[in-house]
């Protein structure tokens, strides 16, 4: 076998891919959040010990983004590679060129491929073409970056995951799935209250309460917020109407508003040192009303700074993890 071809098999057996977040045992999502941390420390310290200089990146936007883009192009910056960053309109993919094929042309490239997607379709198609990490960046069924933010901010603020309570309210969307895995991960507990024909996706309450039977977390989809919020240490809501719903708006206004949303009424049925939880970009008046997202028991600016480390943490994990030999 020549060295050329010895080395592409290397890739293809080393590969790893974050699509949904259950690609993560709960030791290694640990060990992901603990580097998270350790990335938070070395910024404010200035001293970013870990590296992978070299690698590159690309990053692939079908949707806008604010947090998710600069927080992955600064995280390459600060780890000693490189992003490029990409539209469809950039590429041949606007032309008629397949998603296989291109998936295979950018891991001639780069290092590794993440992606802010419509269809989830589209990961899974670059993920079993590519011959390197593929990221879901955002899909409309899961958000795993996300998460991982979420729960390095829950563990800062309340010290010990194990036993936990997260209380979602509203929409089961692509970051409602995501926590669920991740909160089974981290062995957190989930009540979830969503309208009937908006409850998160059954794959994604399956692979929370597979994990769960591991970490010993509870996985609970209901219907009434009260119920859901009752006791709960944490209270997580995201907009109503996500990109590419906006049709739809009136008619989501009309299920969620007002029986959802997280006002200070509601949100004092959660514990009283309970903290607040938004992805962003939040809508107020809908979801929530300002007193509670802009109140001192929100940590929504902490959640959001850890997005860069998360992406540092997820990044330096699956390129170190990649790394093939000269």
């Amino acid at each position: 076998m020549s060295r050329s071809i010895a080395k592409e098999d290397s890739r293809m057996q080393t590969k790893r891919v974050l699509l949904t977040l259950d690609e993560f045992t709960p030791a290694e999502f640990k060990t992901l959040l603990d580097l998270a941390d350790q990335f938070k420390a070395e910024r404010k310290e200035r001293t970013f010990q870990h590296q992978i200089p070299g690698t590159s990146l690309a990053l692939l936007f079908e949707k806008p983004s604010t947090r998710t883009r600069v927080s992955f192009e600064v995280a390459m910056f600060e780890l000693g590679g490189h992003a490029v960053v990409l539209s469809p309109r950039d590429m041949q993919l606007s032309r008629g060129e397949t998603l296989e094929d291109t998936a295979r042309t950018l891991s001639q490239f780069c290092h590794a491929i993440c992606a802010r997607v419509f269809s989830h379709k589209t990961l899974e198609s670059f993920s079993k073409s590519a011959d390197v990490p593929v990221i879901n960046a955002l899909s409309d069924l899961y958000h795993p970056c996300q998460t991982v933010a979420d729960i390095q901010a829950i563990r800062e603020s309340k010290k010990n995951l194990k036993g936990l309570k997260v209380a979602w309210i509203g929409d089961g969307n692509n970051v409602c799935n995501s926590l669920l895995i991740g909160s089974a991960l981290a062995g957190i507990n989930v009540a979830a209250a969503c309208p009937d024909k908006y409850f998160p996706l059954q794959e994604a309450i399956s692979k929370a309460r597979e994990i769960s039977k591991v970490t010993g977390s509870f996985i609970e989809v209901l219907e009434n917020p009260n119920d859901a919020i009752k006791g709960a240490d944490v209270v997580v809501t995201d907009t109503f109407v996500s990109m590419g719903d906006e049709e739809r708006k009136k008619e989501r206004m009309e299920v969620f508003v007002p029986k959802y949303q997280v006002t200070q009424e509601l949100f004092s049925k959660a514990k009283p040192d309970a903290v607040f939880m938004h992805c962003l970009p939040a809508h107020r008046g809908e979801e929530v009303i300002s007193q509670v997202i802009d109140g001192p028991r929100s940590i929504i600016w902490k959640e959001t700074e850890n997005r860069l480390h998360a992406q540092k943490a997820i990044l330096y994990t699956l390129l170190k993890e990649f790394s093939i030999e000269p």
